[in-house]
């Protein structure tokens, strides 16, 4: 009887995640299914650059998993009941929609491991007029829409991106690139960088000066209207399309469950992102609570999630087959943020996510992370990344009925 592995959503985490386990395993011993609302790969890393009228590369999952023995299942997740161990779905299809025609058909999957990944969307803070005046480009159609509502602006109308962040710096400057006729602000709750080392907060103002870019700063926003910004230190900022870009907010359905989570709705998990309440779950990326160096929370980013997912994959391979568990530390590098297609800033920083000195700027900033943003895709479609790719066999007996995998061997 084969071990079931169901991996929730296809982001960069549960992509990789997937990718990963069937290289490690042997389809006789494991069944992989990976639920995925949508057929292609969304580079989410990229979605300024979708919003400001650029087109991506498709990279549809029939092509990346071909072979691998990945099962892709078409269809949203409505619940998950980790007691009973089943997730049940809507298919949707490859229009990423249910059939509005069609009663909605339920369906219930069980599963052996449930490598939860099914990450983040944009989180409006409870700020009044967000949800109606604001639009997003945290995920491909938040994107469309920003695209399409700026295609439609004449010269000269002003637009405001919400969010001193990485996600607003790279709006911000990408869609100033784009599109020099515009008027475009950026509303930071506090300084422009202002975690970064000071040649990269001197860089940051440079382009943006270049760019002809607005920074309101220390202006945290109180209230989005129509046509306008209204910040709490009295500023009304005009905008003809306002993006917010002001934080992530995890998918509610862990929260929903009996799975220990987060005020925030995050899974907390251990070391090698195994719930700590129910060992048969693992969460990557941004729903998991990871711990990293100094004990400091993980921070929801690619750079987080692709490594999480790594941990976890061979975490369960070990697990199934009575290897080595894999104890590797997360930490961090760099802060990888482009500025328009010409300009990037590569902020050092220490493996708890604190800025050095030392920055890379300029035109070969901005080739470094466009390779790091093709790295990252690439990563998808070949997860051993240069590790072992030798299968292992399942070596235990399976138990349906206790809450994890009783090892024979």
């Amino acid at each position: 009887m084969q071990h079931r592995i169901i991996v929730l959503g296809a982001g960069y985490s549960g992509a990789v995640a997937a990718g990963r386990l069937a290289k490690r395993l042997h389809r006789e011993d494991v069944a992989i299914t990976l639920v995925n609302a949508e057929p292609d790969f969304v580079e989410r890393v990229r979605m300024h650059q979708l919003a400001a009228g650029q087109d991506l590369k498709p990279r549809p999952f029939s092509e990346m998993f071909a072979g691998t023995g990945v099962e892709l299942k078409l269809a949203r997740v409505t619940a998950v009941d980790v007691d009973r161990r089943a997730v049940t779905v809507i298919d949707v299809g490859a229009t990423g929609e249910p059939d509005a025609r069609e009663p909605a058909e339920y369906e219930e999957l069980e599963y052996d491991t449930l490598v939860y990944a099914l990450g983040s969307g944009w989180n409006s803070h409870g700020v009044p007029g967000t949800d109606e005046f604001a639009d997003q480009i945290a995920s491909r159609p938040g994107a469309l829409r920003v695209r399409e509502r700026l295609a439609r602006l004449d010269a000269g109308q002003p637009v405001v991106v919400i969010g001193g962040g990485l996600t607003g710096l790279e709006a911000a400057t990408e869609i100033a690139e784009a599109r020099p006729d515009l008027d475009i602000a950026l509303a930071a709750r506090g300084g422009l960088g202002d975690w970064l080392a000071p040649k990269g907060r001197d860089h940051l103002r440079k382009v943006f000066d270049k760019l002809g870019i607005t920074a309101h700063e220390n202006a945290a926003v109180t209230e989005v209207e129509a046509d306008r910004v209204a910040t709490a230190d009295g500023k009304s900022i005009p905008a003809a399309v306002t993006v917010w870009t002001a934080g992530f907010a995890v998918h509610p359905i862990a929260r929903a469950t009996t799975l220990e989570t987060t005020a925030t709705g995050q899974i907390v998990v251990d070391g090698t992102m195994r719930s700590v309440s129910h060992p048969d779950v693992y969460a990557v990326g941004d729903a998991a609570m990871a711990m990293g160096p100094g004990d400091k929370p993980l921070r929801m980013s690619c750079a987080t999630g692709t490594p999480m997912a790594w941990q976890a994959a061979d975490a369960i391979a070990a697990r199934l087959t009575g290897g080595k568990i894999p104890s590797t530390p997360l930490r961090y590098f760099n802060q990888c943020i482009s500025l328009g297609r010409k300009e990037g800033l590569i902020q050092y920083v220490t493996a708890d996510d604190r800025a050095v000195k030392a920055a890379l700027t300029g035109r070969l900033a901005a080739t470094y992370k466009e390779l790091i943003c093709k790295g990252a895709a690439w990563g998808v479609a070949n997860p051993s990344l240069g590790m072992p790719t030798r299968r292992r066999h399942v070596v235990q007996e399976q138990t349906r009925t206790g809450s994890a995998v009783k090892t024979a061997a």
